[in-house]
């Protein structure tokens, strides 16, 4: 088997709607819309949302708020990311500082959503 790129990630989260609409206003992800709920674009990727109380066919073995971890690169400078998460009153929890992303040298800072969900932004 030869896996080449991530097709989609699914978040837990306590609202779908609210999710949406944080990743949507403070992230810039243009919305996809289908016959069961909405999602995101992420780049070349979809980002799906659920809550712990969908009856999925089949899930992670635990499913709860506030328990991923993700990594998106922005293009953007520096101190423009941190005007515009300014601008949207969400709060640094760690960084900037320096770090070594996929992509080799960067500088990464980490926000939480408001699930608690870990996110760090990573510039190169």
């Amino acid at each position: 088997m030869n896996i080449k790129d991530i097709d989609s990630l699914t978040l837990t989260v306590s609202d779908i709607n609210h999710a949406v609409r944080f990743y949507h206003e403070v992230f810039d992800l243009p919305i996809i819309k289908n016959a069961d709920q909405p999602s995101l674009r992420l780049g070349h990727h979809r980002l799906e949302f659920r809550t712990a109380e969908d009856q999925a066919a089949i899930t992670a073995a635990v499913v709860a708020p506030g328990s991923a971890e993700l990594a998106l690169e922005t293009h953007d400078p520096l101190e423009n990311t941190l005007s515009h998460l300014t601008n949207y009153a969400v709060e640094i929890a760690d960084g900037p500082v320096p770090y070594v992303g996929a992509k080799g040298p960067a500088t990464a800072l980490w926000v939480r959503d408001p699930d608690q969900n870990l996110i760090k932004i990573i510039t190169y």
